[in-house]
């Protein structure tokens, strides 16, 4: 089967960016993946016995708008435009806005998850738009549906990721270009691995790649994974603002980023 159609991941490192990257490259598709930790990416296609032609590694750091910008360009003159870009690179760290340094670091929370999604997107948008298609998938979270204790950054950055995935995707309807929001419940990564609170729905990250495989393909425009989260995310939609607060009462909180 030729290796004609393209996908370029960021945050292919580890966790969900790489069960993406492995599910693609199962079905056929040339793979364009980014990170910081490009060793670690090699090394894991060559384990993966990926075709050596298949996939390139770019390196960049997605808070940086310009590092990122530019690996899409070089994806763009090495590889060609992709198909499909999913912009998969985040982070989550707890913070108490009571302490000065935890500001700097809900500065860079939103420079990776929402600021960096954007210039995950942006060298792709004009061409993929000239194109007539293509398809961006941000990976938002049910953390953005509600605010949590001691979780304002990401809780934050996440609504404003299915915000800002759907002003695009009403800028770019008539184009043929699709946005495609996907929300994972919780998923076993080095992001929720020290979480000290109960994570209901836990899934793996190779089912949830499974499951976003199909819903980028159907060309959704927003869906939570896994199905028990939708519920989930309407409840907490739904739920007047005094039975939530009592809900959140006494929950532990995210670990802050000087907590051991």
């Amino acid at each position: 089967m030729p290796l004609t159609r393209l996908v370029y991941i960021t945050g292919a490192s580890s966790g969900i960016g790489q069960a993406l990257a492995a599910r693609y490259a199962r079905d056929g598709w040339s793979l364009a993946l980014v990170g910081r930790r490009t060793r670690e990416i090699e090394a894991w296609a060559r384990a993966a016995r990926l075709p050596p032609q298949c996939w390139h590694v770019y390196e960049a750091d997605v808070a940086q708008t310009d590092s990122i910008v530019s690996a899409g360009q070089a994806c763009i003159a090495t590889q060609g435009l992709p198909d499909v870009v999913i912009a998969c690179a985040g982070i989550s760290v707890g913070v108490d806005t009571a302490h000065r340094e935890d500001l700097d670091v809900m500065a860079r929370v939103f420079a990776v998850n929402q600021l960096g999604l954007a210039a995950t997107f942006q060298p792709f948008v004009a061409p993929m738009r000239e194109r007539a298609g293509g398809t961006l998938v941000g990976i938002a979270s049910v953390a953005g549906v509600r605010g949590l204790p001691g979780h304002g950054a990401y809780c934050a950055s996440k609504a404003s990721v299915i915000s800002y995935c759907e002003s695009l995707r009403g800028e770019l309807r008539a184009s043929g270009v699709r946005v495609v929001t996907l929300s994972p419940g919780f998923v076993a990564t080095p992001l929720t691995a020290r979480n000290r609170y109960a994570m209901p729905f836990l899934m793996q990250p190779v089912a949830f790649a499974e499951l976003a495989f199909a819903a980028i393909a159907a060309g959704v425009r927003h869906r939570v994974i896994p199905w028990q989260m939708r519920w989930v995310a309407q409840l907490l939609r739904v739920m007047p603002d005094a039975l939530f607060d009592r809900l959140m009462a006494g929950r532990p909180r995210k670990h802050r980023h000087n907590e051991g």
